[in-house]
C-alpha cells in the first residue's frame, strides 16, 4: 500500500467515529421523526401517508402562539446572554491574569457540574413563596409578607440565562483571546474613545464568536424543557412541552413528531435568517471560531 493510500485510510479511520456518531445520533433519528410525522393511523398497526398532522398544526392557533412565544423568549435570552456575557468574556480574555483567567473559567463551568433538573430546583428553592429570598425580603421589612416569585416570564428568563450563558462566554473568550492587544492600543493612540474602540475594533473582531455563541444559545434555549416547565409553571406555554405531552401523555407520536419537525425547521430558518442579516456564513463563522 502506497503512502498516499495509507494516509487517506488513516484519515478515514480518524473521522469514522464522528461520521458514525452523526449518522446514528443525529441524522437517522431526524429521518425517522420526519417519516412518523408524514403518516396517519387508519387502524391498529396500519398507517398511510398523509399531511393531516401538519394541517392540524397549521389550523390550531395555540400551537403557533406557543411556537412564536418560545422563539421570542429564546431570542430575548440570547440577546441578554450576549449583553451580560460579552464583558465577562472580554475581562477573562484580555484583562485577567492567567491564573485568574483559569479560576474565572472554572467558575463559569460550575453550573454544568449539576444537571439541569438540580439547577432548576435550586432556583425554585430560592424564589418560591417560602424560599430564601422571599423570607429575607419579609424579615427585612421590604414586603408585608412572603412573595411568590416563581411561575412568571422573568423567572423563566433568569433561569434560562443561568443555564446557557456559558455557551456564549466560551466562544467569545476563544475569539477575543486571539486578538492582538496592539489593535486596541492603536485605536487609543489614534484618539478613539473606549466606546469607539469597542464598537469599531473589538466587536467586529469578536463577531465570529458572537455569531457562534448566539446560535448555540438560541438552539439550546428553544430546545430546553425542564427549566421552562419547572420555573414557568403549567402556563409556561413552551413548545417542547407540547412535544412531551403528545409523545408521553397522549401517545400521539405522529403529531409529536410533527411538532419536532416544525421546531427543527423553524429554529434552523431563524438561524439562517440571522446569519443572512449579519452577513456571515455558518461555515466561515465556525472555522474562524
Amino acid at each position: 500500500m502506497s503512502q498516499h493510500h495509507a494516509s487517506r485510510l488513516a484519515l478515514y479511520l480518524l473521522f469514522a467515529p464522528f461520521v458514525l456518531w452523526i449518522g446514528l445520533i443525529v441524522i437517522l433519528p431526524h429521518i425517522g421523526m420526519a417519516g412518523i410525522s408524514l403518516r396517519e393511523r387508519v387502524a391498529f398497526g396500519e398507517y398511510e401517508f398523509s399531511l393531516t398532522n401538519f394541517r392540524e398544526f397549521i389550523g390550531e392557533p395555540i400551537y403557533w402562539n406557543t411556537l412564536l412565544r418560545t422563539a421570542t423568549i429564546a431570542i430575548l435570552v440570547t440577546v441578554l446572554c450576549l449583553i451580560f456575557g460579552f464583558p465577562i468574556a472580554y475581562y477573562i480574555a484580555k484583562v485577567a491574569r492567567p491564573g485568574t483567567r483559569a479560576a474565572l473559567l472554572l467558575l463559569c463551568l460550575v453550573p454544568l457540574w449539576v444537571s439541569e433538573l438540580v439547577r432548576a430546583f435550586g432556583w425554585m428553592l430560592l424564589l418560591r413563596e417560602s424560599g430564601v429570598i422571599s423570607l429575607m425580603m419579609w424579615w427585612s421589612g421590604l414586603t408585608s409578607g412572603p412573595v411568590e416569585m416563581l411561575f412568571n416570564d422573568v423567572t423563566l428568563v433568569i433561569g434560562l440565562i443561568y443555564a446557557v450563558i456559558l455557551f456564549m462566554i466560551v466562544p467569545l473568550v476563544s475569539t477575543l483571546d486571539g486578538m492582538d492587544d496592539s489593535l486596541v492600543e492603536a485605536g487609543y493612540n489614534l484618539g478613539g474613545s473606549r466606546f469607539t474602540v469597542m464598537r469599531r475594533i473589538v466587536v467586529p473582531y469578536a463577531m465570529p464568536g458572537i455569531v457562534a455563541g448566539s446560535i448555540i444559545v438560541f438552539m439550546f434555549t428553544a430546545g430546553s424543557f425542564l427549566t421552562p416547565v419547572l420555573l414557568g409553571g403549567k402556563e409556561s406555554m413552551w413548545f417542547t412541552e407540547l412535544l412531551y405531552n403528545q409523545f408521553i401523555i397522549r401517545h400521539n407520536w405522529e403529531l409529536g413528531a410533527t411538532f419536532g419537525v416544525v421546531l427543527l425547521v423553524f429554529t434552523s430558518l431563524t438561524v439562517w435568517a440571522a446569519l443572512r442579516l449579519s452577513g456571515h456564513r455558518l461555515t466561515t463563522t465556525m472555522a474562524r471560531d
